[in-house]
């Protein structure tokens, strides 16, 4: 009895087709076109000949993989069927790599449609490898940037197939033109979509499905019984939550400033300088994320359509104005210039954060693409407004203290509401979605302790440990009141530490179905 990769060869001995195309046999291309993937998944066997010519063809290790091969199965025996994707990058239309990339390292060819990587401007942050729906891009941990597919366009360009195409054995992947526009005006779901795979209309992928008649309704992935915490993102937990303490930490300063202008106690230079450490910490720490930390500096590059170049360069004019405030607090500026640099720099922190939650809102992540990613960045203000407070019982300036301590307690609450709102969001939502699903099961079996000790510590850090401070500083118990707050503060910091732990490893992307030896991102 024939296998049936042996029975797909003789079919094509008998049709006259070919078994791996090794000349590209296609019209040149018109104005308007561009190249494009075509998989029939009624040919592929699943014999993975593609990935590893892709990899030899590319010099990249097994965990690196430009092309790879998902399973999915459904119907009962008998009428059971096994289908299988093969799926390299897309070369879509309107890529989000690209628009995301803070270096521009990502270039879409005007000739041949062709989306390839710059590896020289690549600084390894990964932002790509979050944007893409279908998980193309890949972290090379040798060469400690990110590679892709990019269709060995040196081959098509002297009349050869890729590597995969070549490889194939049954002929299921080929290389096709097609029309921009006319693709983009045509119903995409009955050719651009494979089951599993995200809605082809995200970035407008290009590579076109043939798939099997009547497939069975039951279908699932070979790997939805595996399920593993994301990377944690450490560096990123750090600067988020530090960056987001500072503008809380500023926040609380212009108040009082302005405020002493009807007579109440006003803010000092050392307040100033607290405030800005945070930030000044934080920011160098994100620097430890990269895979090429020494051209940090270049991530400024894509402020045009890139969110984190964006926040690189907010939220380092936000340290570099705080310098500066210090400095007109050290020199007894003239109030009204106080005022108004403080204003500009509040700001530019505002933007900076604003900028830091729009990189998560990103359809690839379902977990992150909620409207609560932004309050909960915003909500972790509440500590740095504590942070002044307790400097301001050290000063014994109970006017301004207790106020901020109230000012606090408002924003801990919020945040708590916050919390609360995306845990239930969540599950309300994963009901219809399968990585919300996901996500929840990891927050509800791998993380089921530092889910609790987050809803804990928030309370008492954040509201009945101020409660108890402002009851002694009522007291003059100001000893004890630091000591109290001093505690809060600690308990506030790791609840929101844990909080951003989470926020980073219970994320599902979406991606390819089966996707078993899919290489790791890091």
């Amino acid at each position: 009895m024939q296998t049936p990769l042996e029975s797909f060869i003789d079919h094509k001995a008998d049709t006259g087709m070919q078994c791996g195309n090794y000349s590209i046999d296609i019209p040149k291309l018109q104005e308007g076109e561009q190249y494009r993937f075509h998989f029939d998944a009624t040919a592929c066997v699943g014999c993975r000949c593609c990935e590893v010519a892709c990899n030899e063809q590319n010099n990249n290790p097994a965990d690196t993989k430009w092309r790879r091969v998902g399973e999915m199965e459904g119907g009962e025996f008998p009428a059971f069927t096994q289908l299988f994707n093969s799926m390299s990058c897309n070369h879509c239309i309107d890529p989000e790599c690209l628009r995301g990339c803070p270096t521009e390292s990502y270039i879409k060819i005007s000739e041949t449609g062709i989306v390839v990587h710059d590896d020289d401007t690549c600084i390894g942050c990964q932002y790509c490898t979050w944007n893409c729906p279908y998980g193309v891009p890949t972290y090379h941990t040798e060469r400690k940037i990110v590679t892709k597919c990019h269709m060995c366009h040196e081959r098509l360009d002297v009349g050869q197939t890729p590597a995969c195409v070549q490889a194939c054995p049954s002929g299921a992947i080929m290389i096709e033109t097609v029309n921009v526009k006319e693709w983009l005006d045509k119903d995409m779901a009955k050719e651009a979509n494979m089951p599993f795979l995200p809605d082809a209309t995200i970035t407008n992928s290009t590579t076109r499905y043939t798939l099997p008649e009547n497939l069975p309704k039951d279908m699932k992935e070979m790997d939805e019984h595996l399920l593993k915490p994301a990377h944690p993102e450490i560096p990123l937990v750090f600067m988020t939550v530090l960056t987001q303490i500072s503008l809380g930490g500023f926040l609380a300063l212009f108040l009082g400033d302005f405020m002493s202008i009807f007579g109440f106690e006003g803010t000092n230079w050392v307040m100033a300088l607290l405030v800005m450490l945070p930030a000044a910490l934080g920011l160098p720490l994100s620097a430890l994320h990269l895979g090429r930390p020494f051209l940090a500096m270049t991530a400024m590059k894509n402020i045009k359509t890139s969110w984190l170049s964006r926040e690189a360069l907010a939220l380092g004019v936000f340290t570099l104005l705080m310098n500066i405030v210090a400095v007109l607090y050290f020199m007894d500026a003239p109030q009204g210039i106080r005022l108004f640099v403080e204003l500009v720099t509040l700001a530019t922190g505002v933007y900076g954060i604003h900028a830091q939650s729009m990189i998560y809102r990103i359809k690839a992540r379902p977990s992150w693409n909620r409207e609560t990613t932004n309050f909960k960045f915003f909500g972790v203000a509440y500590i740095g407004v504590f942070m002044l407070s307790f400097v301001a019982i050290l000063f014994g300036m109970l006017d301004v203290a207790v106020p901020l301590l109230a000012l606090g307690m408002l924003g801990a609450l919020a945040q708590i509401f916050f919390t609360y709102e995306d845990l239930r969001t969540l599950k309300s939502e994963s009901e219809n979605e399968y990585q919300l699903k996901r996500t929840a099961r990891l927050y509800n079996e791998n993380f089921k302790n530092i889910k609790l000790f987050r809803s804990v510590s928030i309370f008492l850090g954040g509201v009945l440990l101020p409660l108890l401070t402002i009851v002694f500083v009522s007291s003059s118990s100001f000893g004890v009141a630091t000591a109290v707050l001093s505690i809060a503060l600690v308990l506030m910091f790791a609840s929101e530490i844990s909080d951003r732990f989470l926020f980073y490893t219970t994320v599902v992307p979406l991606g390819m179905a089966g996707g078993f030896f899919v290489g790791k991102q890091r």
